[in-house]
Formats: structure tokens, sequence, C-alpha cells
């Protein structure tokens, strides 16, 4: 299989809420907007894309027309203690997970979209030794 393109389309009870999420706190601009679909697009290099389908959509095979639960997105950055700052100390967007490290090599913390999509904001750090052993094929941290 060739891919052209692959991005995550949300599953949401709260399309509004959830566009102005992902692109005031997030920096995603609309490429499409609809009463039922919002396509979001951030620039890069590298460009990212993410989508939002309104959960009751006919588009959805009717057994799936449910708000999306139990995902997690992971969003690398440079600097997750200013992040840390903007979003929760600045912004008062409530923390699911308090700013921490993790030996299996993260400084990070986790917030909750207005599904309840959880965003884990990320920076590498050096993984303790039993982790460090477990990456294949790359440099840890």
């Amino acid at each position: 299989m060739r891919l052209t393109s692959f991005y995550p389309v949300i599953c949401t009870s709260r399309l509004r809420e959830s566009r102005d999420f992902y692109t005031g706190l997030l920096g995603f601009e609309p490429t499409f907007e609809a009463d039922w679909y919002v396509s979001l697009r951030r620039l890069g290099p590298p460009a990212y894309e993410l989508a939002l389908l309104d959960h009751g959509h006919p588009t959805l095979p009717a057994a799936y027309r449910a708000p999306v639960r139990g995902l997690l997105l992971n969003f690398e950055v440079e600097d997750v203690d200013a992040e840390w700052d903007r979003i929760v100390v600045r912004g008062g967007r409530p923390p699911e997970l308090p700013l921490r490290d993790e030996d299996f090599g993260q400084r990070h913390f986790i917030v909750a979209d207005p599904d309840g999509v959880l965003i884990d904001v990320i920076t590498p750090i050096e993984p303790s030794g039993a982790f460090a052993d477990q990456y294949v094929g790359t440099s840890a941290g």
C-alpha cells in the first residue's frame, strides 16, 4: 500500500468545542468546516492533520455512532515545561496527569479535550538503564 495521507478522525459529541480546543490550544487551523465535520491542519514542516466528526452522522456505520473513548494523542514538543506553563499554569486547563519525568524516557503531562480525548504533551528525556535497553533500532532519549 502506498499512503498519500494519514490522519485521525475523532468522533465527537462536541464538535464546535473540540474545534476551538484544537485551534486555540494546539495551533491547528480549519481547512474545511461543516455542521458535522471539521478538517484541521497544523502547518509545519512537517504538517499535521486531524479531523472532527459529529458522532451521530450517517457517514458512520450505525453500530459505531458514539463519541470517542479511550484515545490518547501524543504531541512531542521541544519544551514541555514551557507548554505546561502556557496550557495549565497560565491557560487554566486542568491537568489529568501533572508534569513529571518517566523512567521510560519522557517528561510529560496530560490534559483532556472536550470529549475526554487525552492529550499527552511530551519532551523525550534520557530513559533509565532498564528502559534504555528496550529501545529498538534507534538511540534512546
